[in-house]
């Protein structure tokens, strides 16, 4: 009788704390300043042009709760917090009971976030789940609860919670799925965008409909239990078919998402941002976006790419001279995957990696006509270990050929023995000298681009050609203001000379062989079938491993990448081949063509000498083929050169 005077003593004790404390705090929260929940979470990005493509979820597109339709205010309450009304921002027995069943099935499968704590998690930028960002979503709860009336705050939180595809708001939303205002929805349609946000990759219907609609059934039924509907009505509702529009206002491009995903990725990194919309009441960002090019990379994508066909794409384009990147896309469509192969994924990037070996072998002295033989070739390394690296086609010269005429061809022999010539270090070194970061491994195939890069480092890596010698920091964002325009953030640009502008002159123009005529003879150039639709010279490289087909080409004020693939890795052939070589060239063409065709200025220590291009050695007037290519002055190749074969003969056999 003692122990239960004494419990029931400490639970009054515990109660009256417990009443108490909540009653300072929210009184304390009632004096604080008054949130201004509208500009909350809004931001606002600006192409190059200063004009906005994307408005967030402090858009023009606000609408008031009142114009709201009421299936889609039951179904929200319904289904994300029945008890709205009747809680001050927690509801303490939903939490008790989700903590029990999750104890009990040993699984995180019941939440009990209330909409004031949802809302409160949708104004924040940061949503990593540390302990401090815990406290601010609960204090801001607490706040939100203080200073607004209920229907405020359901107001707010449907206006700013995430759709799907980049629609944050319900007006957004009705008007991107149904193409009419959330005034105008329907009891169907109400409980089919009430279950996107849970997860809007997983249950958009426009991503997969058949989860959709058993997300939107299980949300009518939840509406029988509360009685917000009668059976009769769930059925019906069910049962009508709906049709989807799909289609945004302001910049109908699907691809444009990818873009702004990695803007708010990049925008997370910037340590003078605040981790709050509501220490700044809303964000301006001024992107690098070229809408133009980035119309002109999707248009290729969708005119290109099969709708049916399941290969993914990444694709790049930056300003070499600043690091700038002004189109992006991670994907084929982002309605149907907004996993973002640009930014999130790395792959092998086959034979675009030798440009960095060619480039590394100029600077220990090789010329374009340095020579290796091209022939089916064993290398034997300690512990009786060997590597067989093949040609495409298996095809072989079975005879010495020059730098250019390996670059033309994409000759992995030549790659092969001029990486082991180097030494295999040298390669790797040379990576990260241009921007490289992702982790690369000295090995023989390397040379052949057995490493998995980023399609951003990798068009960064290229930029330091472009640019003639210039490492560059790829970036979307130019500058972020508050929404009084106070400067929070403005990008400098990030460049160090790492590269002999001469040598650079020299790669670039070996990287035109790629589909040069003057290179045909026992192999074909590897690009030459799109020679006759180009209208600029360009330097370009592709590579292609069983799973991954790249183009990556570029001009001294462009570089262009793109890859090819499957996200389950299947292999890749001659069609996904020629869909990566179509995108690449209608791409870079579409944005170069109110352009000069501009190259790059001979330098004054750099010569042009006639040479066979196929042997490297100076033409004679005998010669069947001539091309004109540049060497550093001294260099220059005569008749009696040394083939390389002979060093490197000891290592391969």
């Amino acid at each position: 009788m003692k122990w239960v005077k004494k419990g029931t003593k400490w639970i009054i004790i515990f109660v009256l704390c417990f009443v108490l404390g909540n009653v300072f705090v929210y009184t304390y929260a009632k004096i604080t300043p008054k949130l201004q929940i509208k500009n909350a979470n809004s931001f606002s990005l600006y192409d190059n042009q200063k004009k906005v493509f994307y408005q967030g979820s402090g858009s023009k597109e606000w609408i008031a709760l009142k114009k709201i339709s009421p299936h889609m205010i039951n179904a929200t309450i319904s289904t994300e917090d029945k008890n709205f009304y009747k809680h001050k921002g927690f509801d303490f027995l939903r939490i008790l009971k989700a903590g029990y069943t999750n104890i009990v099935t040993n699984s995180k499968s019941q939440g009990a976030s209330t909409i004031s704590q949802q809302y409160a998690k949708n104004l924040f930028l940061d949503f990593d789940k540390t302990w401090k960002r815990k406290w601010d979503e609960m204090w801001l709860t607490i706040e939100l609860e203080a200073h607004y009336s209920k229907e405020e705050i359901l107001e707010g939180y449907l206006n700013t919670i995430n759709y799907g595809h980049g629609m944050y708001g319900i007006e957004n939303a009705s008007q991107f799925y149904f193409n009419k205002s959330a005034s105008e929805l329907d009891l169907a349609e109400a409980a089919m965008l009430t279950g996107i946000p849970k997860s809007p990759s997983y249950y958009s219907p426009l991503v997969n409909e058949e989860l959709a609609k058993k997300r939107q059934k299980n949300i009518l039924a939840q509406m029988v239990k509360n009685k917000y509907i009668t059976e009769q009505e769930m059925n019906e509702a069910y049962q009508k078919k709906l049709t989807y529009i799909g289609k945004k206002e302001l910049v109908n491009l699907s691809t444009i998402m990818y873009y702004q995903d990695a803007v708010l990725a990049e925008l997370k990194s910037i340590k003078s941002i605040p981790n709050s919309y509501l220490d700044t009441g809303g964000l301006k960002i001024y992107t690098n976006l070229d809408l133009e090019a980035q119309s002109a990379l999707e248009n290729n994508i969708k005119e290109t790419i099969p709708e049916e066909s399941e290969v993914q794409v990444a694709s790049v384009m930056m300003d070499p001279n600043n690091g700038k990147i002004i189109a992006l896309t991670g994907g084929v469509d982002y309605n149907k995957s907004q996993f973002n192969r640009a930014t999130q994924a790395k792959r092998q990037v086959g034979s675009t990696m030798k440009p960095y070996l060619y480039y590394a072998a100029l600077e220990n002295g090789f010329t374009p006509s340095t020579t290796f033989t091209s022939e089916q070739t064993v290398f034997n390394f300690s512990d009786n270990k060997t590597y067989s690296p093949q040609n495409y086609n298996e095809k072989y010269g079975n005879k010495p050929i020059s730098m250019a005429a390996a670059i033309a061809y994409s000759d992995n022999i030549y790659a092969v023995k001029t990486h082991m010539f180097l030494g295999e270090d040298v390669l790797v070194n040379m990576a990260k000298r241009v921007g490289i970061t992702s982790s690369l491994e000295p090995v023989p195939s390397l040379a052949l681009g057995t490493g998995e890069i980023g399609i951003i480092e990798m068009t960064a890596g290229y930029s330091a050609f472009a640019n003639l010698g210039n490492k560059v920091k790829p970036y979307l964002i130019s500058k972020v203001e508050d929404a009084e325009g106070k400067v929070l953030f403005e990008a400098k640009e990030d460049i160090e000379s790492v590269l002999n502008k001469n040598l650079t002159f020299i790669l670039n123009n070996m990287l035109t062989a790629t589909y040069d005529s003057s290179f045909i003879d026992y192999n074909y150039p590897t690009a030459i079938n799109l020679s006759a639709q180009m209208t600029h010279k360009y330097a370009l490289k592709s590579g292609t491993t069983n799973t991954d087909s790249w183009y990556i080409g570029y001009n001294n004020h462009i570089v262009t990448s793109v890859w090819i693939g499957y996200d389950d890795n299947k292999e890749v052939g001659s069609t996904e081949t020629k869909y990566t070589q179509q995108i690449w060239l209608k791409t870079i063409e579409a944005y170069e063509n109110d352009k000069k065709d501009e190259w790059y200025e001979q330098p004054d220590n750099v010569v042009a000498v006639v040479i066979d291009p196929i042997s490297g050695k100076p033409a004679t007037n005998e010669s069947t083929k001539k091309k004109v290519m540049y060497f550093l002055k001294g260099s220059e190749p005569s008749f009696d050169d040394p083939v390389f074969d002979e060093i490197v003969n000891a290592r391969a056999q």
